[in-house]
C-alpha cells in the first residue's frame, strides 16, 4: 500500500518533468506503424517504480538481509538501465551503452549477489517443481547456472518491454506468485514482493494503453533483477522457466530471428521479433497482445503455485 500509494503521486509529478527534458521514446521505423504516434511518450519512468518500491520496502528491511539483497539488485540492474536510457535519450546515442558495458556491469551486481548467497548459507540446492519437494544441488555449477539465470531474466524483460502494460503487468503477476509463495514458505522477501506489486499497479495506471509514460530500461532491467533475486532467495530459479515462460519466449524469438536472417542471407523468420511485434503485424490489436500474455502468465503461474505447494508452512 506504501509503494502504491508513493507511485499514484509521484507518476503525475515525473511525467510532465520528463516531457519537459525531452526524454522521449525514439519509435523504430521499420515497427508496427500504429506505434509512430507513441513518438515522443516519455520514457525512464521505471525511476517511479524504483522510489515507490524503496519506498514501501524499507520499512521492512530491519534485519532482513535476504530482503536487502533483492531491494539492492533490483536497484543494481536499474541503475543500468538508468545510465542506457540516459545515454539513448539525452547523449542521443541511439544504442545506449555498449553491449560489452552492459554486460561486464551485470555480471559485477551478478558476481554481488552470488557472493552474498554463499556467505548467507543458502547453499547450492534449487528446488525441482513436480517433485514434492526435491532438490539437487548443483555444487560447482551453480554461479554459472545463476550468472546464465539472471543475464536472461533480466534481458527477457528487457525484450518484453514493447507494448504498453506489457512487461509491467506480467511482472506484476509474477510478483504476485512469488508473493503468494514467500507467505507460504515463510520467507523474509514477503514485503518486498508486496513493495513491487504496490509499485507496478501505480505505474500500470500511467502505463496501460495508451501510455502515458514508459518504464524504458531503468524498469525493465530493474524488475528483471527482482524476479531472478526472488527466484533464487526462494531456492526456486527453474520456475522462471514456467511463471516468466513469456519472457524466455521473446528472447527465443529474437534468436530465432538473427539466426534465421543470417543463415538465409535475409529472410525473417517472424514478421517482426520480439515475437509480441510479430502478432500484431498478424493483424492482432495491441491490447489484445497484453491481454493474451497476462493470461498465459496467469495460467502458468497457476500451475507453478501447484508445483510448489510442498514448500508451505503449517
Amino acid at each position: 500500500m506504501i509503494a502504491f500509494v508513493i507511485g499514484v503521486i509521484l507518476c503525475p509529478i515525473l511525467i510532465p518533468i520528463l516531457h519537459k527534458m525531452k526524454y522521449g521514446q525514439t519509435e523504430r521505423d521499420d515497427g508496427p506503424q500504429s506505434h509512430l504516434k507513441k513518438q515522443g511518450t516519455p520514457t525512464m519512468g521505471g525511476i517511479a517504480i524504483l522510489i515507490a518500491f524503496c519506498g514501501g520496502s524499507i520499512f521492512f528491511l530491519k534485519q532482513n538481509y535476504d530482503g536487502i539483497a533483492v531491494v539492492l539488485v533490483t536497484l543494481g540492474f536499474g541503475i543500468i538501465g538508468y545510465i542506457d536510457d540516459y545515454i539513448k535519450v539525452v547523449k542521443k546515442r541511439s544504442l545506449g551503452l555498449k553491449p560489452m558495458q552492459k554486460i561486464v556491469g551485470q555480471l559485477v551486481i551478478t558476481g554481488l549477489f552470488a557472493w552474498y548467497l554463499y556467505k548467507s548459507n543458502l547453499g547450492t540446492t534449487i528446488y525441482i517443481p513436480f517433485t514434492k519437494g526435491m532438490t539437487v544441488d548443483l555444487g560447482i555449477v551453480f554461479v554459472p547456472f545463476l550468472i546464465v539465470a539472471v543475464l536472461g531474466t533480466v534481458n527477457g524483460v528487457n525484450l518484453t518491454d514493447g507494448l504498453d502494460g506489457l512487461a509491467g503487468g506480467i511482472t506484476l503477476i509474477i510478483a504476485v506468485f512469488f508473493m503468494l509463495v514467500s507467505w507460504g514458505a515463510g520467507s523474509t522477501i514477503l514485503p518486498v514482493c508486496g513493495g513491487v506489486i504496490g509499485a507496478l499497479l501505480a505505474f500500470l495506471i500511467f502505463n496501460a494503453y495508451p501510455a502515458r509514460v514508459f518504464m524504458g530500461d531503468t524498469g525493465s532491467l530493474a524488475l528483471g533483477g527482482f524476479v531472478a533475486a526472488s527466484a533464487f532467495l526462494l531456492k526456486m530459479p527453474i520456475f522462471i522457466v514456467i511463471v516468466g515462460f513469456i519472457y524466455l519466449l521473446e528472447s527465443i524469438s529474437v534468436m530465432i530471428q538473427v539466426l534465421y536472417f543470417k543463415k538465409t542471407g535475409g529472410k525473417r523468420f517472424f514478421k517482426m521479433a520480439p515475437i509480441h511485434h510479430h502478432f500484431e503485424l498478424c493483424g492482432w490489436s495491441e491490447t489484445k497482445v497484453v491481454t493474451v500474455f497476462y493470461v498465459i502468465t496467469t495460467m502458468l503461474c497457476l500451475i507453478a503455485f501447484l508445483a510448489c505447494r510442498y514448500l508451505f508452512v503449517a
